[in-house]
Formats: structure tokens, sequence, C-alpha cells
């Protein structure tokens, strides 16, 4: 086996070493000085190794962080683009409080606010939904079922636990719902049991929304422009610009 590039920079610079050493000992032919130098700069190596690790270590991991990140972001967007925005535009129209919260994820200017933050915290996330809304998710969801499948292998999505939790929360509401056949002849406590799992992906779902928008806005304004056009609690959305 021919020795990689590694080996050649030892050497490199063990015999740059040794020149070094030996132009010292040209300009100051003192071999006691010379010992103790040799033996101070080996005694100083494992600290150097030490910082120089820890310091490396760092700043891979930093960069491996932010390139997760962006790839995981990636990821979420694709989610919100396919599935996540138009799945909560159909959801908040079976919630009938929603003017509570709809002034604070309109407004942009509010998404940061504390207040924004403790709102969404404290509302309950209640849907009052008749069995055909309910059969409007079933539609939707199933013909995204093989894109939720998809996306449950990306390995990325193991570093974002909040955003994991949405897409089991979406896929579980997936599964109930292709479980029954006619959402129209269930029972009163079924019918509940499925907007109870609708209710859980409509709060999880809306937090990690405001999320996503604060990073696109932050990160990338020109998705972010379409994105906040097609806010899906402003009943009046549209992709079209108007002047």
């Amino acid at each position: 086996m021919r020795p990689g590039w590694g080996f050649f920079l030892g050497v490199f610079l063990v015999v740059l070493s040794a020149v070094f050493y030996y132009l010292y000992y040209l300009a100051l032919p003192d071999t006691g000085m010379i010992y103790r130098l040799i033996i101070g700069d080996l005694a100083f190596i494992p600290i150097d190794v030490l910082f120089v690790s820890l310091i490396l270590h760092r700043i891979i991991t930093e960069r491996e962080k932010s390139r997760m990140f962006k790839k995981l972001n990636m990821v979420i967007g694709v989610f919100f683009s396919e599935v996540g925005t138009k799945l909560l535009r159909i959801i908040s129209e079976t919630d009938h409080q929603t003017d509570t919260i709809r002034p604070y994820l309109l407004a942009e200017d509010k998404w940061q606010d504390k207040e924004t933050a403790g709102v969404l915290e404290k509302y309950d996330f209640i849907i009052e939904a008749t069995p055909a809304q309910i059969e409007a998710v079933k539609t939707f969801l199933v013909e995204k079922r093989n894109f939720m499948l998809r996306l449950l292998e990306n390995p990325n999505l193991l570093e974002h636990d909040a955003f994991t939790e949405v897409i089991w929360a979406v896929f579980h509401l997936i599964e109930e719902l292709a479980a029954r056949e006619n959402i129209s002849t269930l029972n009163e406590s079924d019918l509940k049991h499925l907007v109870v799992d609708t209710q859980r992906v409509y709060s999880l779902l809306t937090k990690a929304w405001l999320g996503y928008m604060l990073h696109l806005r932050k990160d990338y304004p020109y998705l972010y422009s379409l994105a906040a056009r097609m806010n899906p609690f402003d009943p009046e959305a549209s992709p079209v610009i108007v002047e």
C-alpha cells in the first residue's frame, strides 16, 4: 500500500524542523540550549494538541450543524410547500375561534414577540369539524401518504425533535383517516377521536409554520415573499402581487 499525502507531509515537517534547528545551531552553536529547546517544545506538544483538537473539533462541529440545519430547513420547506400550508388552511377553516390568533399570525412584525408565543401556547386549538370537513382532510392527506412516507426516511429529521413530532402527528392522522372507509357513517365517539387527532396536528403545525416563516424571512427573503402571500390564516391569501 502506497503511503498517502499525510505521510509525506509528516516527513516534510520533520525535515523542516531539523533544518530550522540546524540553522539555529549555525547562528548560536550551543547544543545545551538546543536540547533544552527541544525538550521544552516536546513538553508543550500535548497541550498544543489539546488546544488545536478542541478548536478544530468545535469548528468542524459548528460547520456540520450549519450544514445539517440547512438540509433540515430544505426538508421543512418541501413539507410546507407540499402539505403543511394547505393542510393548515383546511383545518383552520374548522376553527371558529381563529380570530383570536389570526391578528398575531398575519402581522409579520409580531411574529417574534413574546406576546405571540404566549398567545399560541395558551390557545386551545379547538376545532368543530363536521364529517364532511374531516372527509376533506382525509382526501387531501391520503393523496400525500407516499410523500409523507418518503419524508420519514430522511435522517435529517432526527436532528429536529419539534418538527419530527409534527411529521409523526400528521402521519398518525393519515393512518387513522385511511383506516376508515366512510367518515360520514362514523359514530360520535369515533368522530370525536379523529377531531382530537386533527387538533393535535393543528396545534403543532401552526407553531412549526411560524418558526419556518421566521427562518425564511431571515435567510431566504425571495422564498419568504411567496410564503407570506400564501399565509394559510389569511382568508384573502393569493400568490398574485398587488400593487
